[in-house]
């Protein structure tokens, strides 16, 4: 009887003490020192918050892995000429850059950069004056920074493709242009020049 008193006590104070325990939970209100409570107790951020999403970079500041801005100004036409491409093109970017040429040049200059899109269509499309084309003609002596330099800003009735195509984007699609100019053979690998990697565009728009 008194071996059943002495377990019936020792299992009293052994819930007592779990009870007890339990009690205190996750946060109890007294928990001693927290390490970083910033982190115990995070508030909640919203990841959606207009005014945070519609925030701009910091000026001066550049995206890692992305190419440095273009500085190079609208009118800044005689500067343009001498920019060259920073990237080394590949047959997989000369691939890419016809891709979208295709899609964003195409319509206008055509497919075949004989300026017969579908949006002139030999005289019958919406468009009743023929673009350029650049196997041809005055864009042949274009070099490819005044290519950059006009689908960054636009010339004449085309309008800036800089927010539809990425710096690289649009340096890849004047890698194609140069690439059909020279007869489809792989472009040679640009020149290391400090002056023009430094004014490397960051848009580049189909020239028109």
């Amino acid at each position: 009887m008194k071996r059943t008193s002495n377990i019936l006590i020792v299992a009293a104070l052994a819930g007592g003490a779990l009870l007890s325990a339990c009690n205190k939970g996750a946060h109890n209100r007294k928990p001693g020192k927290i390490y970083v409570p910033d982190m115990y107790e995070s508030r909640a951020y919203e990841f959606y918050n207009g005014r945070l999403a519609s925030m701009k970079p910091v000026e001066g500041t550049v995206k890692r892995g992305a190419m440095l801005p273009y500085h190079l100004k609208a009118e800044d036409t005689a500067q343009a000429n001498s920019v060259r491409n920073p990237l080394t093109v590949d047959e997989a970017g000369i691939k890419e850059g016809k891709r979208l040429f295709d899609i964003y040049c195409g319509v206008c200059h055509g497919t075949k950069l004989d300026g017969n899109g579908p949006l002139y269509k030999g005289g019958d499309g919406p468009y009743s004056a023929a673009p350029p084309a650049f196997l041809t003609g005055k864009l042949m002596g274009y070099s490819e920074g005044r290519i950059f330099h006009v689908i960054t800003y636009g010339f004449n009735m085309m309008g800036s493709y800089a927010s539809q195509l990425d710096a690289e984007q649009r340096w890849k699609v004047v890698a194609y242009i140069k690439n059909m100019q020279n007869g489809g053979e792989a472009p040679a690998t640009p020149a290391a020049d400090s002056t023009a990697a430094s004014a490397a565009p960051a848009a580049v728009v189909a020239a028109k």
